[in-house]
């Protein structure tokens, strides 16, 4: 024990310190040959932003390459970015209009169900568009923040986590639950509704009409094994998994709808035939014939000639698990080149998945220049990064043969005439050796069965279909609507908008059928799930409260209109802006509301505190109690809190509270705690840090009325205990803590203070406000809790941001919340994802096969299969990185056409009983307590997943100067490796930037690990006091 001692001296500097930061004496000199070798070793930009643009290969690697997929941390860090604009010019330039702000505000504050919500409200394939939208010419193209340094929002990336995160909770759909039931609709909602092709805009179509409550929809699927139309058999399982799709797929399953497959049009049915069963008629079956130029009519995929639409469904069959029941074999493109023909996005996807195929070379050919590229930016960039060799202005000549093999093509240069025309020069040729051709020119509906089988369908000179581009029903057939690439919406949003569009006016023309009218204003019903039927209402000190989210006294309840149109929004409750006697009106200073420094230099929303110097309401006591009147007979099931304030005088307290009771308020709140100006006329806190004031008081007014009455603690104070306990002394019902916590938010270079007022620039000590006072809120809230009983009740003020911190005081033993921040920093919508994410934290409560997640966040640990990754142990870059590559590529190839077997999850049964929210009350209090209560023998030590770990030495750094020197960091590779001397402390946990990288585990698991001794450095002369406990 004594050479330990010795070992880790706090009077001996030790070789674990070698990498430490030191401040620098000199320059640094280095020479640029040495440098120029050993940045190699640190390179991590090997396989960034996409796939593999190393010399290993990419051949039948089909795991996820797009630039936009984002981890929880990812989500977390890019939605906080959002500025979640008025008028959001985002959402406006998406095609189903999906409430991008709302579903990135939701990802924000971690309620996962919440943004799935919003999405797939608006687009039932939201998960299938997050992956692959053209976001950059949709919504990212509007986002206000491309405007600025740090660039637009990855809305995609935001959107694919939140609907996946839900994917992985596997909860059903239901129809909305506020509309009738079926059984009780009118015989017209029976109407018989046929759709033909599974695709995107098919999947909308059907979703929507369920939702409305239509029992009696189909959609005929041409393929035997395959759902999902383009996106199953033509978008590579790297940009776009089947079980996505499946996914989507199974949640319009979950309304009724049915699905017949091996049912073709032209095959097996024509267009008036289902007419002759089925009311309406929906065409969703796209364009399956490929565009080919004369040129290539002759050849065939064993001379070496592809189409998009004969080689990508190839692939797809070939590489994504559970999309069909066969065994397929990717195209064998091993050592060969490729030349693919075209500049969409079809194209691309054809490069990039040549390289899967074995494809050597790649080139991608087009007519015209670079700025003329249709495919999406991440398309092209994707197929550079992966090494495909770009050929501008070339337009096909002809195909050179060999032995009936192709083996080299021939271009004419394009160029532009004086007119801007493009036009071939026939003097500029440029011939590329190939083996294989693949044609992306578009497709057709060009088999005649099939055009003759959709009569009466129209079609217009562009050979698509004829329709009435407002409604999707097809000129002059009223019963038939069409969406999706047959009416020339290629992408699968765009598809998705044309079903959604088409539902509404399917919708009218059935019910009109029947002579029930339908407003021209659609009204499509939203996502719903058993998540939605969780009561959240909450009886507390005697009233019923809908949800337990209110308004704070504050700045967001200024005005009765304000608090009306909170009240729209689904705000529970208000407390008014605290009001007093007309001889106790005040007026206020500006500025007197600032953004807090506690966020560091972060402008905008999101803000973690606020200053604030406003005093109460400069409304007299006649306007609030008018409007209190006015909100409960518009209101009546929303609690209305008169907030009141007044010198300690038992007359004022007494009048004061007989107008408030009088005017219809459920209940009072008692301002005891206004930390600045008010206290300097012996009102606020001047009363509110007295014991026997707060009694007093509390007794004047509670003897003077008969609804329940709740002290506003102050957080200013050495024991809120005290003063809470004269509040129930005085017969309070109960207590709102806390008020804001007075400081000095921040000073200028010039030594004035921020807000400053008037020309002199004085400022005052503030409230500060914001979830930065939360850890006091939490602490005084639980303490009031513990000291006073479970029958007295609180109301929780401080900090609360979202639902999981909401949680967070109801542990804590608060009832309700009000906030006040948080809506500073959006507005009044935020109450829908609070009430949405504490419906879906009670009911995952009750879902017991989700072990391990914390609210809604999965466990980590379920990605922490170290041992079975493929180059596990190895750090991310230079000759590791490589290594990885390496592995990654030989395990692709080992695996090629081998697919693992894909089974859909069944359906995790719907609990039987969900927690309620007063079940939730105090929770935490048992385990909140005295220090000497903790177990000391007990210890945890830091564990890092080197697999997790991205090698920054935050952890190495803070144990050295801040803690214990328990880690060792390796100069070569980086990798952090806890030593035996680890005392728990937990920094590393604390600066660690990746979730869960580190964790804290009991010291006993590490079976290489002693039992904890404390070092003492120089040994002690005597023996300790036992402190064992």
């Amino acid at each position: 024990i004594m050479a330990e001692q010795k070992k880790y001296s706090a009077v001996k500097d030790i070789e674990i310190l070698a990498l430490n930061p030191t401040v620098p004496k000199y320059a640094t000199v280095k020479p640029t040959a040495v440098t120029t070798e050993r940045k190699m070793h640190w390179r991590r930009n090997l396989e960034q932003p996409f796939g593999c643009n190393t010399d290993c290969s990419l051949e039948g690697d089909f795991m996820d390459i797009k630039p936009t997929t984002l981890t929880e941390r990812g989500a977390l860090f890019e939605s906080r970015r959002c500025l979640k604009c008025a008028d959001a010019p985002c959402q406006q330039s998406c095609p189903t209009q999906l409430d991008i702000k709302a579903f990135i505000g939701s990802i924000a504050t971690k309620n996962y169900y919440g943004a799935a919500k919003a999405i797939l409200s608006d687009n039932p394939n939201g998960l299938s568009c997050g992956m692959v939208c053209p976001t950059a010419e949709l919504c990212v193209g509007g986002c206000n923040l491309a405007g600025s340094e740090e660039g637009a929002i990855n809305i995609g990336g935001l959107q694919a986590f939140a609907v996946n995160a839900f994917k992985d909770m596997n909860i059903p759909q239901i129809r909305d639950p506020s509309l009738p039931p079926l059984e009780d609709l009118p015989p017209s909602y029976k109407a018989k509704i046929a759709l033909i092709g599974c695709g995107p805009a098919s999947i909308s179509c059907a979703t929507y009409l369920a939702r409305l409550g239509y029992s009696d929809v189909t959609i005929f699927e041409k393929e035997e094994h395959t759902i999902g139309g383009l996106s199953s058999t033509e978008i590579p399982q790297y940009r776009l998994p089947f079980e996505v799709v499946d996914f989507e797929v199974r949640l319009m399953m979950d309304l009724g709808v049915k699905i017949v497959k091996n049912k073709a049009l032209g095959r097996d049915f024509t267009m008036s035939e289902l007419k002759e069963t089925y009311d309406a008629v929906f065409c969703g079956f796209g364009l399956p014939d490929p565009k080919v130029i004369p040129l290539f009519s002759e050849l065939t995929e064993e001379q070496g000639f592809y189409t998009s639409k004969g080689f990508l469904p190839k692939v797809t069959r070939a590489s994504k698990p559970g999309m069909c029941n066969c065994k397929s074999a990717l195209p064998e493109f091993a050592n060969k080149r490729v030349v693919v023909l075209g500049a969409g996005d079809t194209a691309f996807d054809c490069a990039t998945g040549s390289f899967r195929c074995g494809a050597k070379h790649t080139y991608v050919a087009f007519r015209r220049a670079f700025p003329d590229i249709r495919a999406v930016d991440e398309e092209r960039d994707m197929a550079a990064h992966e090494r495909a060799e770009f050929l501008p202005y070339c337009s096909p000549k002809k195909v050179i043969m060999r032995d009936n093999k192709i083996v080299a093509i021939e271009f004419y240069k394009m160029e532009q005439d004086d007119e801007g025309k493009w036009v071939q020069d026939e003097d500029s040729l440029i011939r590329v050796k190939c083996d294989y051709i693949i044609s992306a020119f578009g497709s057709a509906l060009k088999d005649t069965e099939v055009v003759k089988a959709c009569e009466p369908l129209p079609f217009n000179k562009w050979g698509t279909a004829d329709i009435d581009t407002n409604t999707m029903q097809c000129n002059g057939v009223e019963w038939l609507f069409a969406g999706g690439d047959l009416v020339g919406n290629g992408t699968t949003v765009e598809a998705t908008n044309d079903g959604k569009t088409s539902s509404w006016h399917m919708h009218k023309y059935l019910q009109g059928k029947f002579g029930i009218p339908v407003s021209d204003t659609p009204s499509l019903p939203k996502f719903f799930t058993p998540i939605d039927l969780v009561d959240v209402s909450v009886d507390f000190c005697g009233m019923k409260f809908p949800n337990p989210f209110g308004l704070a006294s504050a700045t967001p309840a200024t005005s009765a209109d304000m608090i009306r149109r909170a009240f729209e929004q689904g705000w529970g409750f208000a407390v008014t802006k605290t009001f007093s006697l007309d001889k106790d009106l005040v007026k206020n200073v500006s500025p007197r509301i600032v953004r807090g420094t506690t966020s560091g230099h972060l402008f905008g929303p999101g803000q973690s505190s606020y200053l604030n110097i406003e005093l109460i309401s400069e409304k007299s006591a006649e306007y609030w109690c008018t409007c209190i009147a006015e909100l409960k007979k518009d209101h009546p099931t929303k609690i209305v809190v008169a907030s009141i304030m007044s010198g300690y005088s038992k007359e004022d307290w007494v009048e004061l509270s007989t107008l408030a009771e009088a005017s219809g308020a459920d209940a009072l709140e008692l301002n005891l705690s206004c930390p600045h100006g008010m206290g300097e006329k012996g009102m606020g806190l001047a009363c509110g840090q007295n014991d026997e004031m707060v009694e007093n008081i509390s007794r004047w007014v509670k003897q003077n009325v008969k609804i329940p009455v709740f002290s506003k603690m102050t957080p200013n104070i050495t024991d809120i205990t005290s003063i809470a306990s004269a509040a129930k002394r005085g017969g309070a019902d109960g207590v709102t803590a806390i008020n804001t916590i007075s400081g000095l938010m921040g000073l200028r270079a010039d030594a004035t203070a921020w807000p400053a007022v008037g020309k002199a620039k004085k400022t005052t000590y503030g409230g500060v406000s914001g979830n930065a006072t939360r850890p006091v809120a939490l602490k005084m809230v639980s303490a009031i809790a513990k000291a006073c009983g479970p029958d007295f009740h609180i109301m929780g003020a401080g900090g609360v941001e979202s639902a999981d911190t909401a949680v967070e005081f109801f542990h804590c033993g608060a009832g309700v919340v009000q906030i006040c921040s948080a809506i500073h920093n959006q507005e009044y919508t935020v109450v829908e994802d609070y009430i949405l994410g504490l419906k879906t934290y009670l009911y995952l409560q009750a879902r017991k096969d989700l072990v391990g997640y914390n609210a809604q966040s999965k466990p980590t640990v379920e990605g922490k299969t170290v041992r079975n990754l493929i180059g596990s142990g190895l750090p991310k870059f230079g000759p590791y990185l490589a290594e990885r590559l390496q592995k990654r590529s030989e395990a692709a190839l080992k695996s090629k056409n081998n697919l693992p077997e894909y089974k859909a999850p069944a359906r995790a049964p719907i609990p039987d009983k969900i927690p309620t929210l007063s079940e939730q009350l105090g929770r935490a209090l048992p385990n909140i307590g005295k220090y000497t209560d903790l177990n000391n023998k007990e210890q945890a030590v830091a564990l890092v997943d080197e697999e997790m770990c991205i090698n920054c030495g935050k952890c190495y750094m803070t144990c050295n100067d801040s803690g214990y020197q328990a880690i060792k960091f390796d100069p070569e590779t980086h990798l952090p490796n806890i030593q035996d001397n680890c005392t728990g402390c937990t920094l590393c946990v604390s600066v660690c930037p990746i979730i869960d990288c580190i964790t804290m585990v009991p010291r006993e698991s590490q079976l290489q690990y002693e039992p904890y001794r404390p070092i003492r450095g120089i040994p002690p002369k005597v023996d300790p006091v036992p402190d064992d406990h």
